[in-house]
């Protein structure tokens, strides 16, 4: 298989989450349909756009029925939810003589919620077309996938036909122990088991990373997702309970496609490599740029070569500094948390293109950035979380095992 070699399949069983409530509204536009007629009914799948009319998303599925178009039109909930909505789920059933019989349009209402909305008109038995609008549960469903890089991380989980959101989150779980902007090697892998939202069969969208290998330069690391019992939050943690969140972050910006093919930048004005000083990362002037851990700004402005500027003080001995910036988010003194903007890529100071200047120093000295996201302070598991972790992770493991053993299988 050209590229990386990749697998992607269903993994355990839907389960419903909370009521299902109902709004039905309708209106009498014809009367009966002629008795004695079979119909037959044909289904489209579409996905709405912005520009659609009544008459151009009917058009576009097969339907010629001016009754239809007119009950789109006369519609407020079809105005709300259908007409000029780009990206919502759609499904038509008509018949043969490309008549409506049911349309329905699916989305979610809320980017972070686990219910979703659906718009359905149908024709009635007696003729006339009613509508309602449905708030549903959505049903949670697990897939794996797994992938070997051959140029970047978003390429191959394209190739195993992962979502990107997949991708990012599993930059940001290992965000302490992998740059994914200077440390992706060509042969590095990784499996992934994600949930997925769905709702009539459809994913909407995708839901949390619950357990990720990535074997990157050889070093195997390896996340699952536990929530203690009793607790509002839960985490990722190694197989040995130990939380893979850090005080620190190892990169300044956050992973994604626009970020994703960072290299380090010879440094053209003053002719020399800048590794032992700091990092510099290409992007795109306007991309965000996050604070690594909390702290407080201890400067925002303009220093010479630096150009516009941030440095933020963590404790009493560290201090993070982010320059040639386009734009500065915050004022001296003020408190910071982590991953928080701070400012804006640019080419400020001596800067011959857009890029982040990032520095880790300690009682002045500079450091590795990755090196010190790597070493500052993480907790683990209480006592008595424990045995229901261990047991949560060793069946993980088994799963994540038993996909990476068939990396070049690909299951739709």
């Amino acid at each position: 298989m050209a590229g990386g070699a990749m697998a992607v399949a269903d993994w355990g069983d839907s389960q419903p989450l909370g009521p299902i409530q109902i709004v039905t509204e309708s209106l009498t536009l014809s009367a009966p349909l002629q008795a004695g007629v079979v119909q037959e009914p044909l289904y489209r799948h579409e996905t709405t756009r912005s520009a659609d009319t009544a008459e151009s998303l009917l058009q576009r599925v097969g339907i010629v029925d001016s009754e239809a178009a007119q009950f789109l039109r006369n519609s407020s909930l079809a105005r709300q939810h259908l007409l000029g909505k780009a990206g919502r789920a759609l499904q038509v059933m008509g018949t043969p003589h490309h008549q409506l019989q049911r349309l329905s349009v699916r989305w979610l209402p809320d980017a972070e919620g686990r219910v979703g909305q659906r718009w359905v008109m149908e024709r009635s038995p007696q003729g006339y077309f009613v509508e309602r609008l449905e708030t549903l549960p959505l049903q949670v469903s697990t897939r794996v996938g797994s992938g070997v890089i051959q140029s970047s991380l978003f390429a191959a989980t394209d190739e195993a036909n992962l979502p990107d959101a997949v991708a990012v989150q599993m930059a940001e779980v290992f965000g302490a122990n992998i740059d994914f902007h200077r440390d992706l090697r060509k042969g590095d892998r990784f499996s992934v088991l994600y949930e997925v939202l769905e709702l009539d069969g459809e994913a909407l969208r995708t839901g949390r990373v619950l357990s990720t290998e990535f074997v990157n330069q050889g070093k195997r690391h390896q996340a699952f997702w536990f929530q203690e019992p009793g607790t509002r939050e839960g985490g990722y943690f190694t197989a040995d309970g130990v939380s893979l969140r850090r005080a620190y972050l190892a990169s300044p910006l956050a992973f994604s496609r626009v970020t994703s093919g960072f290299k380090m930048r010879f440094h053209p004005i003053l002719q020399t490599w800048r590794a032992h000083l700091g990092v510099d990362y290409a992007a795109p002037t306007g991309t965000p740029v996050r604070v690594v851990g909390n702290g407080v700004v201890k400067f925002a402005g303009t220093q010479g070569g630096f150009g516009q500027v941030v440095m933020v003080q963590h404790g009493q001995n560290h201090t993070t500094v982010y320059a040639h910036l386009s734009r500065i988010l915050v004022r001296q003194g003020q408190t910071l948390t982590q991953g928080q903007t701070l400012g804006h890529v640019g080419a400020t100071g001596w800067a011959t293109g857009p890029h982040l200047h990032f520095e880790f120093r300690v009682n002045g000295e500079h450091r590795d950035p990755l090196l010190m996201a790597r070493q500052s302070e993480a907790i683990t598991l209480s006592a008595a979380a424990r045995p229901a972790f261990m047991e949560s992770a060793r069946l993980a493991q088994q799963q994540l095992a038993a996909l990476a053993a068939v990396p070049s299988l690909r299951f739709e």
